[in-house]
């Protein structure tokens, strides 16, 4: 399990940059919506896939819906934003 920092490093190596504010939009949605640090990577790695870049607003809608809809883990949450054709992962 992958902590948030060590999710936002990997990607960085991968050539995604985030800026200051993109990161401190990513801790505040994680922190408002108490979601964990799997939760969390899920949105960020969806939102990219879904946006072709970070999007904070979509990132912390994402969030919300994982909450509302009591999603606790990566596999279901790609399995949500599928059935809503969000993605097609």
């Amino acid at each position: 399990m992958r902590t948030v920092e060590d999710y936002l490093l990997h990607l960085k190596s991968k050539g995604f940059q985030f800026g200051e504010d993109a990161i401190g939009f990513i801790y505040f949605g994680q922190q408002y919506t108490n979601s964990t640090d799997e939760i969390t990577n899920a949105a960020i790695e969806i939102t990219l896939k879904a946006q072709k870049g970070f999007d904070g607003s979509f990132y912390v809608s994402l969030l919300e819906t994982f909450a509302s809809n009591n999603i606790h883990s990566r596999k279901a949450a790609l399995h949500y934003v599928k059935k809503i054709e969000l993605l097609a992962v």
